[in-house]
């Protein structure tokens, strides 16, 4: 197959790391991938340095007529079998691109929110869209009602874990927690996420607050993004020495390891966060909102423990109730691990889309 990865986000989180990670597994499955991405996306540098062409491209409404005429010689000249979409610009003018050139389409929704409704949504996700692949089951329905696309054309794919990009040396996760200045004794409480207001950090951070009488409760916040609001609000709680900030991690995972509770507080949006199947894989108990697709990773009482949104209070009951019995702890973390294992791997991500692509072409 000769699959074009459309991208208008200029950002590098889970989606854009979702877009490179499938093209290396297709590629190496043998098929040939090639990207579209919006000037000056992140995504442009990572997957120029894991060698695919990228074409660098305008997809502003303003730039239309010109990206389109490229995107119509890109299709040809690459002889592309199927176009994937990831986000509304690209897909409205992917689209039509695509149908113009007579490829097949796959529109990916990697946030659990409902589209838009109305005529708009019904014709990027139903005339221009062959299939609809979602990261999350819980956005199905919805996707389906809205885009009046059968349900049998729409389906959930969250995106896997590769434990190969995952392992590293126990040792590193010790000097984690002694940059952070933590004991071996303290109880270490992590988020990691590219920081937007819907991620739940103001809500991890009030938790610290209310647990900040028990010294040996520690907090750290991995990850970049919007980090200057939750930097001033740590200081108005009062949590220096605390909490702690890491900013982006180039290799986050020994930090992952170095936890001993994972917590995702997200508010709105999520699909099955990556972070999140990573902290399950590396056998972490986790705590997390139901919110999107974090429910079918959290389940209350088998890998974690729910806590509502918005609710910093029952946010810092879980972290007591995982501190205090270290028994229910280690049996989260187990039922985490055997989770991921069974649902979330690269592979199964891999095998689920290349199966879709292959319907949707009429080979399977």
């Amino acid at each position: 197959m000769r699959i074009l990865h459309l991208e208008a986000s200029t950002g590098w989180g889970g989606q854009e790391i979702r877009i490179l990670r499938e093209s290396e597994g297709m590629r190496a499955r043998g098929h040939e991938v090639i990207l579209g991405v919006m000037h000056g996306g992140q995504l442009i540098a990572h997957a120029c340095k894991a060698g695919f062409t990228v074409y660098a491209l305008n997809f502003h409404r303003s730039a239309w007529a010109f990206s389109l005429i490229r995107l119509l010689w890109i299709l040809k000249r690459h002889r592309t079998d199927l176009v994937n979409t990831h986000s509304s610009l690209d897909a409205w003018i992917g689209g039509i691109a695509a149908r113009l050139a007579g490829a097949a389409v796959i529109r990916t929704r990697h946030v659990s929110t409902a589209i838009k409704p109305g005529w708009n949504s019904r014709f990027v996700y139903g005339t221009l869209a062959d299939f609809v692949v979602t990261t999350c089951s819980a956005i199905l329905p919805i996707i389906s009602e809205q885009s009046r696309k059968p349900s049998s054309s729409c389906r959930s794919i969250p995106t896997g874990v590769d434990p190969a990009r995952i392992s590293f040396d126990p040792a590193e996760a010790g000097r984690f927690r002694e940059s952070l200045g933590v004991r071996s004794s303290d109880f270490l409480v992590g988020t990691a996420c590219s920081m937007r207001s819907w991620k739940g950090i103001d809500d991890l951070l009030e938790a610290a607050h209310l647990l900040r009488h028990l010294p040996e409760i520690r907090w750290t916040i991995i990850g970049g993004g919007h980090v200057e609001r939750h930097l001033k609000k740590a200081r108005e709680l009062q949590l220096d020495g605390i909490v702690h900030f890491t900013g982006h991690l180039e290799n986050p995972f020994p930090a992952l390891g170095a936890l001993d509770v994972f917590a995702l507080l997200s508010t709105a949006h999520e699909g099955v966060s990556q972070a999140i199947l990573q902290a399950a894989f590396l056998k972490k108990a986790l705590i997390a909102t139901p919110v999107g697709g974090l429910g079918e990773v959290c389940i209350d009482r088998q890998t974690g423990l729910q806590v509502e949104p918005f609710c910093s209070a029952d946010v810092a009951r879980a972290v007591l109730a995982l501190k205090d019995n270290p028994p229910l702890r280690e049996q989260l973390a187990l039922g985490a691990r055997q989770l991921a294992l069974e649902r979330f791997m690269l592979t199964q991500t891999l095998d689920q889309m290349e199966e879709v692509y292959q319907r949707v072409l009429g080979r399977g």
